[in-house]
């Protein structure tokens, strides 16, 4: 026969009574069941026993009760007296109890109705009928109260639980494999998973910014299965972004030299919503990548916004595309960016020069573009880019979109600031390397290894008769380097650690080798010229008409059948041609 929860101290004292006068072997199932539960809370502390029946008495009674277990305390002492104020009676593990108790919450332990106490270093807590009963439970099914009734259970209404920092943990630096696995949170996904389900009838809160919403959802009177949806939605997501890490990290541990998984998952938080995407009729929306792998990569995505404009869709990649590229380069440099392609490149001990020089490569794409720093603004800097005079006419201040660098003295962003109210200043941290790169394609996504190389990882082999001077294979690997990051078919030319024009995008590698030379003028004559792939034809092509037009060094991968036409047509303009092996496709 079923036994109804003791509903007062003195019916679980005539309950513990009982027990000790009746064989155990002779109790029904439910009796021997309840009646262990209330022995134990007799054999406990008097506090203890006193917490345990008032938490029988209340689930009789009809009070509504919350399950809290926190790792991240933060506002709890707020939900605590909260939840408290509104009647509730409040369930709690470990350290969470003790800290709604130090704060004047009254708290039950949770082994105070499972009747059996936390064990296996803290592994299993909340693992237990008695907790997962009373949140899993129908209110609607009269069989589950029937089963909660027979068994001693009451229901939870609120659940409020978040994990082991497990993130944190692994990110913080070096931790062994063993410390890690005692981080992964077991018991706390189980019940958020199981409050999520049963969200019909649980409120479950996983964020304590939510606080504030479940208190004041909870001093209505109207029923809005919209919002359990949201925070049930919300639970599941946290969940999820938590295994989406084990998983991660296991993998690594696991598969050193692996670097394409059979699955994985790429956690992302949503960072903002976008006035709109690449076009004014697009929506859109930048997320942040919550992966292990980018923690501290530095780039975009964590930048500071300073100042000026929110961020748009475009303003993302092509500050993204600046940022890459100028963080290729050791020397003081400055890039300038314009629909992801930089049109302006220049490295200088004195940054100033190189800014100017930067801009003067392409005055026109600059104005409105991105300017990247690879060095600190400072106030001399500051005032150089707020009054500089657009090359062209010598009168028409330059405007830029974006200006990004690696930090700013504070007279510098101070100047700054006063170029435009619009001007989105950023500080960025240097890109890291060895990052996973991911492309969406239709019904799917690819995945490469990022592209480090640099002009130091490769030889530049000379393949003609002339081989360069010093100068001219210097300026090579810089024309090299800037290729890397201008959209295929592109071309570069270069001279003095300087970009003097570059041509990008075009289906034929002939006419970007035009639109590079229109834009360098008579300024190629000697000057090193970088392509991103082999040229498919030498006479009469590309590379005749480079030679005719005066340069004095060619960088190209190799790998044409026409290769040695490529060769001779070098060697009778006297021009060093130089195979690098590398190819830099830029879609």
């Amino acid at each position: 026969m079923p036994l109804n929860l003791a509903s007062s101290p003195a019916a679980a004292a005539k309950v513990c009574a009982g027990v000790r006068a009746s064989p155990r072997h002779l109790l029904p199932r439910a009796l021997d069941h309840q009646s262990r539960r209330v022995l134990s809370l007799s054999s406990s502390s008097s506090a203890g026993r006193a917490a345990g029946v008032r938490a029988m008495a209340a689930a009789e009674a009809g009070v509504k009760q919350a399950l809290i277990s926190l790792s991240d305390k933060t506002d709890l002492a707020y939900l605590g007296n909260g939840l408290q104020a509104l009647g509730f009676s409040i369930i709690s593990t470990g350290g969470t109890a003790s800290s709604l108790e130090a704060a004047g919450v009254n708290v039950t332990k949770v082994e105070q109705i499972t009747n059996f106490p936390e064990m296996l270093d803290g592994r299993v807590k909340t693992l237990h009928p008695s907790v997962h009963g009373g949140i899993l439970a129908r209110r609607d099914q009269e069989h589950h109260l029937k089963a909660l009734n027979e068994h001693g259970i009451g229901t939870f209404d609120v659940v409020v639980v978040n994990l082991y920092p497990f993130y944190n943990k692994v990110t913080s630096g070096v931790i062994s494999f063993e410390d890690g696995i005692e981080n992964i949170d077991i018991g706390g996904p189980t019940m958020i998973r199981a409050a999520a389900k049963n969200h019909k009838d649980v409120l479950v809160v996983v964020d304590h910014e939510d606080y504030p919403a479940l208190l004041e959802y909870l001093q209505g009177k109207q029923d809005d299965q919209q919002f359990r949806k949201m925070l049930a939605w919300k639970a599941f997501q946290h969940v999820a972004s938590y295994d989406s890490a084990v998983s991660e990290w296991l993998w690594k541990q696991s598969n050193k030299g692996d670097v394409f998984p059979p699955n994985f998952t790429v956690p992302l938080s949503l960072k903002s919503t976008l006035r709109y995407g690449e076009n004014p009729h697009q929506k859109a929306a930048f997320y942040g990548d919550k992966s292990l792998s980018v923690v501290n990569a530095g780039g975009i995505a964590t930048a500071i916004q300073h100042h000026g404009k929110e961020m748009s869709y475009n303003n993302y990649l092509d500050a993204d595309a600046a940022w890459n590229c100028v963080s290729e380069f050791e020397s003081p440099t400055c890039v300038v960016v314009k629909h992801t392609n930089p049109c302006g490149v220049a490295s200088r001990q004195d940054i100033l020069e190189a800014y100017r020089l930067a801009v003067k490569g392409d005055p026109v794409s600059a104005f409105g573009g991105i300017v990247a720093f690879n060095t600190t603004i400072d106030e001399d800097l500051a005032k150089e880019i707020r009054e500089f005079r657009s090359p062209t006419d010598g009168q028409t201040r330059m405007f830029y979109e974006i200006v990004v660098a690696p930090g700013y003295t504070e007279k510098g962003l101070e100047i700054l600031k006063g170029k435009s109210k619009t001007l989105r200043i950023l500080e960025a941290k240097r890109s890291g390397k060895g990052m996973l790169s991911l492309r969406q394609v239709s019904g799917g996504w690819l995945a490469q290894e990022s592209d480090d190389l640099t002009p130091e990882d490769i030889t530049f082999t000379t393949v003609s008769e002339r081989a360069p001077q010093d100068s001219e294979l210097s300026d090579a690997k810089f024309a090299w380097l800037c290729v890397k990051h201008v959209k295929s078919n592109a071309i570069v030319i270069a001279k003095n650690n300087c970009m003097l024009g570059m041509g990008s995008g075009q289906p034929n590698r002939l006419e970007s080798l035009r639109i590079a030379f229109r834009k360098a003028g008579e300024e190629a004559k000697g000057a090193a010229l970088a392509s991103d792939a082999f040229f498919p034809f030498a006479w009469n092509d590309a590379v005749e008409e480079a030679c005719q037009n005066g340069i004095g060094v060619i960088a190209e991968p190799s790998g044409s059948m026409r290769d040695g036409d490529a060769v001779d047509c070098c060697n009778k303009y006297g021009v060093s041609l130089l195979f690098t092996g590398v190819r830099h496709f830029r879609h």
